[in-house]
């Protein structure tokens, strides 16, 4: 598809931005901008889309970060292409020179910019994050509490068997797609949060985030990120 056959079907584009606090977003409406975690902190952010409207996961966010924003966008939003960035991370424009012709602060993807990518990808992604000396799994067992790991593997055994060689490939690479950051076609966005929520709300049952401190606890939102690539 053309970039003109695309913007002339006019698919609706809606990139939830995660925000806990006041912060400019890009000027561009494909940008929607998210109060995570509102049912905590109700009166932060009273300009925003509040994440304990509609269907919401937004009491969990203090174990779930940025995902209570993309669970709502799941189950509230039927853009044909749906994403999430954070209020302080974005998206850059695919070229080196379209990067280089915008102030620093504005070097989010653009509507148009996005166009011409999802002509032949359904999916978009940041780029990877290398951590060259270690594997994924050993960096985030040298960091946080490798029971983690350990835990959503279990689960992933008995939810999503056959997801299992996809995980332990994950674990043994030295790179992998982080932040929970995307942009999705519609289908493909609801197939991912279909499989990965209850992936997460078993792994709570198993392993419960309140024994954790603040830090620890955000676990789900953590173990998210390894499940994207998987």
């Amino acid at each position: 598809m053309s970039e003109e056959d695309f913007e002339s079907n006019a698919p609706t584009i809606t990139i939830g931005v995660a925000m806990h606090k006041e912060y400019n977003i890009p000027n561009d409406d494909i940008y929607v901008p998210i109060h995570v975690g509102a049912d905590c902190h109700p009166d932060t952010l009273t300009h925003a889309i509040q994440d304990n409207t509609g269907i919401n996961i937004s009491s969990l966010n203090p174990y779930f970060s940025e995902l209570t924003a993309l669970y709502w966008l799941w189950k509230n939003c039927d853009s044909d292409y749906k994403g999430l960035v954070h209020y302080r991370r974005y998206l850059a424009p695919s070229t080196i020179h379209e990067r280089h012709s915008l102030p620093r602060k504005q070097r989010a993807i653009t509507r148009r910019s996005l166009a011409r990518q999802l002509q032949s990808h359904n999916i978009i992604l940041p780029s990877k994050r290398h951590y060259i000396i270690e594997t994924i799994r050993s960096h985030y067992a040298h960091t946080l509490p490798s029971e983690q790991l350990n835990t959503a593997r279990s689960v992933l055994s008995a939810l999503s068997p056959q997801s299992i060689p996809a995980w332990d490939k994950v674990m043994r690479r030295h790179s992998a797609h982080m932040f929970n950051m995307m942009v999705m076609d519609k289908a493909d966005f609801n197939s991912y949060c279909t499989w990965l929520f209850p992936i997460l709300f078993e792994c709570m049952k198993r392993l419960p985030p309140k024994q954790y401190d603040a830090f620890n606890a955000r676990y789900p939102g953590r173990i998210s990120e390894l499940l994207m690539d998987t």
